[in-house]
């Protein structure tokens, strides 16, 4: 291309230029608005810029949230954004990346993912919009639905089963950084991101995002968050003394912990995969497929 036909690059982006001109099908009240606005914002003040960000998602509502923005991204299947993000980060270290999830693709079919993101501390930051159901598919109950939650179909009497908690989980789970926030408080929820995204290693932020369609009654919801008090601590084993007068809709950010990111400790990955090259490579496949000859 012509230098003078090149098309400006803005130093600075402001949120507006991370999103598309797509509207979101989204209902009306959702949650999930506020989660859009502040990742963006976020992602404005901390300077990236659109061509080296990318957010990875799953399947659900939450998961739509990759179209309605102009950075990089990958709509994978259900449960499966971690290992997808997992494996840019390999290959693409120099990349901001985000997941989306909401609390059935993420803590259900994706728990497992979940669970070993967190203990290897990939460098990522999670954000899973937790609605407490399964809104994509008109109204189930999911792992985070209260036990006695009857206005689901498939369980009219309720489903008798502890819901999770993420945050214990994820703290259990080694997540070096742990936080909650609301998404009717754009200002925190963006705030927190920005820290998550400034920290090294796995970042999980539960935000509690209402679904006003099939759950009309989290409307309440902003009558009964509140900032928490409490201390942000600085391992784990003080964030777990914790929970025990940890509500459920305390927000803040409790964890907040340093230690090894998962590819510090192997030099191999301190470049981009794709930058790498080993001239053993093509010998370690042949004698591998040597070994297997039948």
């Amino acid at each position: 291309m012509n230098e003078s036909h090149k098309p400006e690059q803005k130093d600075t982006l402001t949120f507006k230029d991370f999103k598309t001109d797509y509207i979101p099908v989204w209902c009306k009240g959702c949650g999930d608005f506020g989660v859009l606005a502040s990742l963006t914002k976020a992602c404005a003040n901390l300077g990236l810029r659109t061509e080296n960000t990318s957010i990875i998602s799953g399947i659900g509502c939450s998961s739509r949230l990759p179209a309605y923005t102009k950075t990089y991204g990958f709509h994978t299947i259900h449960g499966r954004a971690l290992p997808v993000a997992t494996g840019l980060r390999v290959a693409r270290p120099d990349l901001a990346i985000f997941v989306v999830s909401g609390d059935g693709d993420g803590l259900s079919i994706g728990g497992n993912h979940f669970l070993h993101a967190c203990r290897r501390n990939v460098d990522l930051t999670m954000i899973v919009m937790d609605n407490e159901v399964y809104g994509m598919t008109k109204g189930q109950a999911s792992p985070t639905t209260p036990c006695d939650w009857e206005k689901s179909k498939l369980t009219p009497q309720g489903t008798h089963i502890d819901p999770i908690n993420s945050i214990a989980l994820a703290l259990s789970a080694g997540a070096t950084f742990v936080a909650r926030s609301f998404s009717n408080n754009p200002k925190q929820l963006q705030e927190i991101i920005e820290q998550a995204h400034n920290h090294k290693g796995f970042a999980f932020i539960q935000v509690l995002s209402p679904c006003v369609t099939f759950v009309p009654e989290q409307k309440n919801w902003k009558n009964i968050v509140e900032d928490s008090t409490k201390p942000m601590a600085s391992n784990r084993y003080q964030a777990l003394s914790m929970l025990g007068d940890l509500g459920n809709f305390e927000t803040g950010i409790f964890l907040k912990e340093n230690k090894h990111e998962f590819f510090e400790k192997n030099a191999k990955h301190t470049n981009p995969l794709l930058d790498q090259s080993n001239n053993n490579d093509q010998a370690i496949i042949n004698n591998f497929l040597t070994e297997f000859e039948v």
